[in-house]
């Protein structure tokens, strides 16, 4: 199970873009996530008028390493790690560290 997923809102806690929040938009592979507006790069594309595509500089945000973000707490308002609880009816959620509530809800 994963500790951060699609649609999670996460914070980044190391790296250029520390301090910022965002959404996580999907999962590269296990390690890396793209995050919405976080470590945003400029990439200089060719026009294609076969695609309909126009040339010039686009802003593309780039995987971030799950290791330099965690999970936003709505109750702490801050960054929180995450842990797992089996509930009675057996089945595995994910929990805040600090206050021990649900993530999904």
């Amino acid at each position: 199970m994963q500790r951060i997923r699609k649609g999670d809102e996460v914070v980044v806690i190391s790296g250029r873009d520390k301090g910022k929040r965002g959404t996580v938009l999907r999962r590269v592979d296990a390690e890396f996530v793209v995050v919405e507006g976080v470590n945003r790069v400029k990439k200089h594309t060719r026009p294609n008028p076969m695609k309909g595509l126009t040339g010039g500089i686009v802003d593309k945000d780039m995987p971030i390493h799950v290791s330099n973000i965690a999970l936003f707490n709505p109750a702490t308002k801050k960054a929180d790690r995450v842990g797992f609880k089996q509930l009675d009816d057996g089945r595995k959620v994910r929990v805040f560290k600090s206050n021990g509530e649900q993530v999904d809800v």
